[in-house]
């Protein structure tokens, strides 16, 4: 028999339904069914294919743990995929369809993958695709073959391509408390703090608050506990002091007791509200945390564990009691701990017409025993589930004496027909929030399991994600977690029925016999996966994890991890707990991009346009990003392509006069007493010596010594700076400058503001440039006399105030003009009328990148976090008098060795362009990569030089000058001779320049 819906039971509305789709075939459910649900009352038992060799797979659990039935969810265009069924609330019209099987889910072509065996076994991708040594496929190109088809076979849903029209919020609160989970424990501390007046916040997962009590069967203050649960949270809603959140996943935990949740709001609607977003994003500050996450059961890894039918034994307790399902007629439970016995009288009320037990222990407790005898369940003691048979889903298993000291199987296996088969392998505090705030978790061997860390924040756990499963303790430990008093004069707890099924299960993980035994279902990683990972000296665990890609899924291994560290540990000869966990970090399940994005879903990076934006577009410039900025790339004519734009904007600056917009560059204002001392610290050189109305080159190190940033520094009074940085870095300078003042040096006196955006920028350079300014300028000489390089003059462009210094990055004698951003295209005009006898042109990053090239400057693509000032050429800014930041750490070993990546010229040998990102390497040959000597950073052709050219970062680089070598480029099929030269290639005495 297959899955149903009983005739009575479970909390879902039987009065209304609901029709959905899957997979093209119209169902019905009702509300308070998800769609895991819906389906296995319809009789659906195949929900997916696994990711590697396509076995057909059903639902394994009931919540937000599920590996194997993963769904993409159609709004029309829109697609998301891989959500687990067990978390879609049905609605009218939902549309869901499986994935990852190829033409359909019951017939899946790649099932064929099930042949492959051991040859598909854990690193088969590193072994079998590094290619034959010789051959038309030798070396790297085996690999790129076979590339398309893995990549088309990666992967479990497939991603949409339609806009998403959804909106999505976000907010930011505040609370006295937050507890996450709404169980018994997570409704007592919310009582318990919001009656000592505390603002609370409350958040869970499911639609409804209640736990592991909507299902249970258990009574708490003599009522049932789903009824008690519901009466407690409409308690909790009626306070003004408690913010209930249902739906409300809090997956991460950060600094300072900062948590972030995302609420689904609109999901379960055919429609969303007018206004109403379909995510909500909450940055949550809390006084204190309470972490009443509950846990998860585990599975037992066993041969023939991961057939549809084979399910978790609280998943179809939870389906009989919540959503009046039973999984099957003919049950097997399979455990090693009293917890599954619970699960018995659910089964028979779900009329199950058979029920038998497997339990791996010899002795069981009285409670269990006399569990089994009320559901009348034939008891199999001291017996293992060592394999099992159907297609597509489960109809027999095979069971065999196990001895649980030995942890090995004998006499003769015993076939038993069932069509359901519940595990239980013990339960895993869901400790992931308490790991992720910092800790290692703890190994409990009473119950077998990894416990949360001791809280290194205001945090404390309490109930099953403590480790405590009973329902009084959730309770109590509720309570008092929640700051209620529990004197004798004190209001009495709610009543429990007494535990008597205590969940301490045998330390049996594994049950090894022949066939495929899966650890982690959703990657199809098995024991043998494990062990092999071993054998080949994958013994660290996240070594482990990446070998397997066990617990990589979208699950994050929440059901395999314990299972695989079990493994682990018994094949190395450790013990659990020294093998360890992988590192718990958030999210703790998926959540969607657009609600990370919120309010900017659609435009994730700001658009800043500068104040002459317009204007760039007006005479057909292609704009492109530069940081967060938009700045024009060329100003093309009619037919021209983009090489011949940028050579012909690039004669014009150097032969006559050029203008380019920098308005984009970082402005910080420094200002205060202690501004140009702050200033020494920061640069490699001195700006306490600078003179008002001059600039000085500056260059900023990290603490470990690696180059930051450069840009120019002006001094416009005896206290005041305006400091110029590159546009990309702006706001990780303002970010290090900032940090510097507020906690290595919060004794100086000193003021920044981020001045971006107040001024508007314009460079004019080129032979005649001074010409130009002269005809414009008023207020002002701008003679060598009076604007002398690096120095500054203020004066008025077309009535506007101005302030002009005499600069360069094109190599040109070249002035900067800075006005207020309000009036930036006014002067620009000024200034674009002003030059039209003189030959100006405006020009774009392409002729700008190009004559900074012929010059040598750096820019990113060199300063790029992994090179020094003596790589860059720039060690004689290096003060020897004054420390600075970086300087302790600038001379340490290997930052000044001969054989560093250093900054050099290139000069294309065969007349073909290079390409940023190609290798420079001694000799080439495209079938046989040989060691890269550095790459190139940029490149162009270069109209002064009348060839293409490129600037590098190449090992020894300045004794390789005036040497040749090659470059290797083969996602461009770009093999060719470079000489090897000087970075400065163009006007190297800085005559141009100085004038």
């Amino acid at each position: 028999m297959k899955p149903q819906r009983t005739g009575i039971g479970g909390k879902i509305h039987r009065a209304r339904t609901i029709r959905f789709s899957f997979d093209g075939t119209s169902y019905e459910g009702h509300p308070g069914d998800t769609l895991a649900s819906a389906l296995l009352a319809n009789g659906i038992v195949l929900f997916g294919r696994s990711f590697k060799y396509h076995r057909p797979r059903g639902v394994v659990s009931a919540g937000i743990d599920e590996p194997n039935a993963l769904v993409t969810v159609l709004r029309g265009d829109v697609r998301e995929p891989n959500i687990p069924a067990t978390t879609i609330e049905i609605f009218d019209g939902l549309v869901a369809v499986s994935q990852n099987r190829f033409p359909s889910l019951a017939f899946d072509l790649n099932a064929i993958n099930q042949l492959g065996g051991k040859l598909l076994g854990a690193g088969f991708y590193y072994k079998t695709f590094m290619g034959p040594v010789i051959g038309p496929l030798r070396g790297t190109r085996f690999w790129m073959f076979c590339e398309h088809f893995i990549r088309r076979a990666a992967g479990l849903g497939r991603a949409g391509e339609a806009h998403d029209t959804a909106r999505y919020e976000r907010v930011n609160a505040f609370c006295d408390v937050l507890i996450v989970g709404g169980g018994p424990a997570g409704l007592m501390a919310a009582r318990a703090a919001a009656e000592k007046g505390d603002r609370v916040i409350l958040a869970e997962f499911d639609p409804t608050f209640g736990g592991s009590a909507k299902w249970s069967g258990e009574t708490i203050d003599g009522q049932p506990a789903d009824i008690w649960t519901q009466f407690v949270a409409d308690d909790l809603r009626s306070m003004p002091n408690v913010t209930l959140l249902p739906r409300t996943l809090v997956w991460g935990y950060y600094d300072s007791d900062t948590m972030a949740a995302l609420e689904r709001v609109s999901d379960h609607k055919v429609k969303a509200e007018t206004g109403e977003p379909r995510h909500r994003s909450w940055t949550i500050r809390a006084g204190r945390v309470i972490l009443a996450t509950g846990a998860l059961e585990r599975p037992i890894v066993f041969p023939g564990n991961d057939r549809p039918g084979v399910m978790l034994a609280s998943a179809a307790q939870r389906y009989a009691g919540e959503y009046g399902i039973t999984v099957g007629s003919r049950v097997a439970v399979f455990t090693n701990n009293d917890s599954a016995y619970t699960a018995l009288a659910a089964m028979k009320a779900a009329e199950c017409s058979s029920l038998v037990v497997v339990d791996v222990r010899s002795q069981i407790s009285p409670a269990a025993r006399a569990a089994a005898s009320h559901a009348g369940v034939e008891l199999l003691l001291g017996q293992a589930v060592v394999g099992t048979r159907g297609y597509p889903s489960l109809s027999s298993i095979k069971v065999q004496r196990f001895d649980p000291s030995s942890l090995t199987t004998s006499g003769v296996a015993r076939s038993i027909s069932v069509d359901a088969l519940l595990v239980s392998g013990g339960w895993s505090p869901t400790l992931h929030l308490a790991s992720q705030a910092g800790g290692r978790p703890v190994w409990d061997e009473e119950i077998q399991a990894f416990t949360p860390p001791q809280p290194l924040q205001n945090w404390m756990a309490a109930g099953a994600a403590r480790g405590a499963f009973s329902t009084a303790e959730a309770v109590a430990e509720g309570y008092a977690a929640g700051g209620g008093e529990t004197a004798d004069d004190a209001e009495p707890l709610p009543e429990t029925e007494p535990t008597i099924l205590l969940s301490k299960p045998a330390r049996v993980f594994e049950i090894k016999a022949k066939g495929k035994a899966f650890v982690d279902f959703q990657h199809d990683v098995t024991a043998d996966d494990v062990r092999l990972a071993h054998q080949e000296g994958f013994v660290s665990v996240e070594h482990l994890k990446r070998y397997t890609t066990l617990g990589m899924g979208t699950d994050q291994g929440k059901t395999s991890n314990v299972p695989g560290l079990a493994i682990m540990a018994e094949v190395s000869g450790r013990q659990i707990p020294e093998v360890g966990t992988t590192r718990f970090r958030p999210p703790y399940a998926p959540v969607s991009i657009g609600a990370l994005a919120a309010e900017r879903f659609g435009d994730l990076k700001p658009e800043r346009l500068t104040p002459m934006h317009d204007w760039h577009v007006e005479q057909g410039a292609e704009m492109m990003p530069a940081g967060l900025w938009f700045r024009p790339r060329i100003y093309a004519q009619p037919g021209e392509t983009i090489e011949q734009s940028y050579v012909r904007e690039t004669r014009a600056a150097r032969n006559e006069a050029g203008i380019v917009d920098v308005s984009t560059l970082g402005k910080i204002a420094v200002q205060g007493p202690d501004a140009a001392l702050f200033l020494d610290r920061v640069y490699t050189n001195t700006f306490s010596t600078l003179p008002i109305n001059k600039a000085r080159y500056g260059l900023m190190l990290r603490e470990d010594g690696f180059v930051l940033d450069d840009g120019t520094t002006w001094r416009l009074g005896q206290n005041e700076f305006l400091m110029t940085t590159t546009t990309a870095n702006a706001g990780k300078v303002m970010q290090h400058l900032e940090y510097l003042l507020d906690v290595i040096w919060p004794d100086l006196k000193v003021h920044l503001t981020s001045v971006t955006d107040q001024w508007a920028g314009a460079a004019i350079g080129g032979p005649r440039a001074r010409e130009i300014l002269s005809t414009c300028v008023q207020g002002t000489k701008v003679d060598n006399a009076t604007l002398p390089f690096m120095g500054i003059v203020h004066g008025t462009i077309a009535q506007v105030p101005v302030m002009i210094c005499r600069l360069s990055f094109s190599g040109e004698m070249a002035f900067e003009v800075y006005c207020g951003a309000g009036h930036g295209q006014h002067v620009w005009n000024a200034l674009l009328s002003a030059g039209q006898g003189f030959g100006l042109v405006a020009y774009g990053m392409e002729a700008l990148g190009t004559m900074r090239i012929e010059k040598g400057h750096v820019t990113g693509a060199e300063i790029d976090g992994r090179t020094t000032a003596r790589d860059l050429h720039l060690d004689w800014m290096l003060s020897k008098k004054k420390s600075f930041v970086g300087s302790a750490m600038m001379d340490r070993e290997g930052l000044s060795g001969p054989d560093r990546l250093q900054l050099v010229g290139l000069v294309s040998l065969d007349g073909r362009a290079l390409s940023g990102g190609a290798h420079i390497v001694e000799h080439v040959d495209p079938e046989a990569p040989s060691h890269s000597l550095g790459h190139v950073t940029a490149a162009c052709y270069s109209p002064s030089l009348g060839k293409y050219i490129g600037l590098a970062l190449v090992s020894g680089g300045k004794g390789r000058r005036e040497t040749r070598a090659f470059v290797s480029d083969p996602l461009r099929n770009r093999f060719g001779p470079v000489e090897i030269v000087s970075h400065h290639m163009f006007d190297p005495q800085g005559t141009r320049m100085h004038g």
